[in-house]
């Protein structure tokens, strides 16, 4: 059974060039189709994009039937934080607080999607969606958080789980946190030292490898990618990352 994941940090829906076009976001997710789509620094209620409900507007054009967000930053009017569509129901979710001391508040957006389809029978997927802080102490805390969370310890180990998202951790200080103590594996391509990977920030030139899916239980990974589109590289200041998995 083929599986196929979606990273997105879309901005806000606000390009590169500093306008606001969700359009541009569900393009490229209606070109990818993935089964799964994780999105972060998603908008609800925000004047600066226009009050809107990013994660079931976009959901809904994208023809998502099953929309989770877990805000974690309120603004004067609005908030905005992480969201998951999916193409099948999502049994549970909660946003996990990741927020460390006094700093911008940061969460982790955990689902369970229950995955049914013909001839292969009923399977649970654990997934965590971050968007974690912007220096190294601050993130590894974060990783201590989520590790330690009921949802994370709770899920079991033999059952496919996906940890995904913008980790913001330009040096892949945190990849060996994952490969080596959690006994995850990398989709994004990390070797050599952990410094290659799929690069995906800035957009329009990307250099920092900044958004990460690691897996683990019976999947295998086919193959996964940054997005080609040419409008990628002005819809958001991130490009997608793609992964394509058999689950068995």
């Amino acid at each position: 059974m083929l599986l196929k994941v979606l990273t997105y940090n879309i901005h806000r829906a606000i390009g590169v060039d500093r306008r606001f076009r969700p359009s541009r976001i569900v393009e490229i997710l209606a070109h990818h189709d993935a089964d799964v789509a994780l999105l972060q620094e998603v908008d609800e209620g925000a004047p600066r994009s226009r009050e809107l409900d990013l994660a079931r507007d976009l959901g809904r054009e994208a023809g998502y039937p099953h929309v989770a967000a877990g805000y974690n930053v309120s603004l004067r009017k609005g908030r905005y934080g992480n969201a998951i569509l999916s193409r099948w129901p999502l049994t549970i979710h909660r946003n996990i607080d990741l927020t460390v001391d006094e700093r911008k508040r940061r969460g982790c957006l955990h689902a369970r999607v229950r995955i049914e389809k013909a001839h292969h029978g009923v399977h649970e997927l654990d997934v965590f969606n971050l968007h974690l802080g912007l220096s190294a102490r601050e993130r590894t805390r974060q990783v201590g958080t989520l590790v330690r969370s009921p949802e994370f310890a709770g899920a079991p180990e033999g059952a496919p789980c996906l940890v995904a998202g913008d980790f913001n951790d330009w040096r892949a200080q945190l990849v060996p946190i994952f490969v080596e103590i959690l006994q995850f594996k990398s989709a994004t391509r990390h070797r050599f030292g952990y410094q290659t990977a799929i690069r995906t920030y800035p957009s329009f030139s990307p250099t920092g490898a900044l958004d990460k899916i690691f897996f683990r239980g019976p999947l295998r990974l086919l193959g996964a990618r940054s997005c080609r589109l040419r409008v990628s590289r002005v819809a958001s200041d991130h490009l997608p990352i793609v992964a394509e998995f058999e689950l068995g």
